[in-house]
């Protein structure tokens, strides 16, 4: 345990000197790998057999998808459609960033993929309306967030493949928190700016008026709209398995965004390939070596250890849970959601197994809480690259920023650990697990 302990306090100082993560968990399950005697030729096998599985080929062509989304157009139906509903509402740009970020969710699967394609339109968008350079930034980068909880999430993907869970039920888990959680920074945007005058609105439309809006920009977004129905219902139909959902959809979006939308060329297609590849490259890295880790530790028994020593010092089930979400908090805020989706089913799943607490009840509580970290200082990489995206310095959006977290993305952590039946309702009703 001690040498563990050194191990990750090793991987943090790394990783807080910007030391690339695949480099800082190498450099660190290497070195736990030596210092515990353990075979260096099995774990690197086993890294190389489970980053090989099937399952995760999902993860390169979720990627693939997004990016092609986000260059093809889709994304900006996506905006235009969500828009007709509540555009000339004060606030109502706010609440279509929010909105089009959890439906970006369901296709892509990645915030930072939300990130790259929405906030880019969106964040200029908002600025030159009126709204607050800072407010938008932080709007867009707490709302990249729904994508690790409307499904398909890639964070969900690996943490059921590590902790050998479901993936469907693991994706059925976040639905419900993902929804309320949109909803809940749509209510915190309209509220901030209910006073401020300086967001220009159009007039409303009369209602035929803008049922014709409706109805038109429903019909150019039709096939940017069918893309969800079309992943989501292949994999809960049985169809296809999540991974291959994933190619279905990049098989979809290549043609609708080269002859339906015609945002994509055969040049940007090869420039979003070329970047799938790099992004895969880089998160294979971390994995690798993340599943060397987490073998060794458990040849070493250190999850039993860790629980043991949690159930000694805590004889309150729900103080443990508490203790483990601000450990999921912590490495959130340090490693990006993928990361942290491992290391949360290596080393608590084991424990909240211990404890009665159902295994997919747990996934909703990890998606929520990694979400939060991600947008959390001090490394928040989901906050830095929106902040990227918008060009401002932190001060300008840290404030509003920790506003929609207090007020929106907290209390849900709380509510999710503490309701199970939020999470557990839909796999329940539509896989029946137990």
């Amino acid at each position: 345990m001690t040498i563990f302990l050194l191990c990750m306090l090793l991987i943090v100082v790394l990783l807080l000197a910007e030391i690339p993560v695949a480099f800082s968990f190498g450099i660190g399950a290497i070195l736990f790998t030596y210092a515990t005697g353990n075979n260096i030729s099995f774990l690197v096998t086993h890294g190389f057999n489970v980053a090989s599985s099937f399952a995760l080929l999902a993860l390169p062509l979720f990627i693939l998808g997004g990016l092609i989304m986000a260059e093809g157009g889709i994304s900006a139906r996506l905006l235009d459609f969500v828009n007709s509903f509540v555009g000339r509402i004060k606030g109502g740009l706010g609440a279509v960033t929010v909105l089009t970020c959890a439906l970006f969710g369901a296709i892509s699967g990645s915030s930072s993929a939300a990130i790259a394609a929405i906030g880019q339109i969106m964040i200029p968008r908002m600025v030159k309306e009126g709204y607050p350079e800072g407010h938008a930034t932080a709007l867009v980068a707490c709302s990249s967030v729904l994508a690790l909880l409307i499904p398909p999430s890639i964070p969900m993907i690996i943490f059921s493949i590590t902790g050998g869970l479901s993936v469907g039920a693991a994706f059925l888990s976040t639905i419900i928190p993902g929804i309320l959680l949109t909803l809940i920074y749509c209510a915190l945007n309209f509220w901030f700016l209910r006073n401020d005058t300086l967001i220009k609105v159009d007039p409303p439309l009369p209602f035929a008026a803008a049922v014709r809006g409706i109805a038109k920009s429903g019909y150019n977004s039709l096939f940017a709209l069918l893309m969800p129905v079309i992943i989501l219902g292949a994999i809960y139909s049985g169809i296809a398995t999540p991974t291959e959902a994933a190619a279905i959809a990049v098989i979809y979006a290549i043609p609708v965004s080269l002859m339906v939308y015609k945002g994509l060329t055969i040049k940007t297609l090869g420039t979003a390939t070329v970047r799938a590849v790099i992004m895969t490259g880089s998160i294979m890295a971390v994995l690798f070596f993340l599943f060397i880790m987490s073998r060794a530790m458990i040849l070493e028994q250190i999850p039993k250890q860790i629980a043991e020593a949690l159930l000694t010092v805590f004889d309150n089930k729900f103080v443990i849970l508490l203790v483990i979400n601000l450990l999921l908090l912590l490495i959130g805020m340090i490693v990006d959601d993928i990361s942290g989706a491992v290391l949360a089913a290596i080393i608590f799943l084991p424990i909240v197994e211990q404890l009665g607490i159902h295994p997919i009840h747990f996934a909703a509580i990890v998606g929520v809480n990694l979400g939060l970290g991600n947008v959390s200082p001090p490394c928040a990489p989901m906050l830095y690259m929106a902040g990227g995206v918008a060009k401002l310095p932190l001060h300008k959006y840290i404030g509003p920023t920790l506003k929609f977290l207090c007020l929106g993305h907290l209390p849900m952590v709380f509510i999710v650990t503490f309701v199970p039946d939020l999470a557990l309702f839909l796999p329940r009703l539509l896989m029946g697990i137990e």
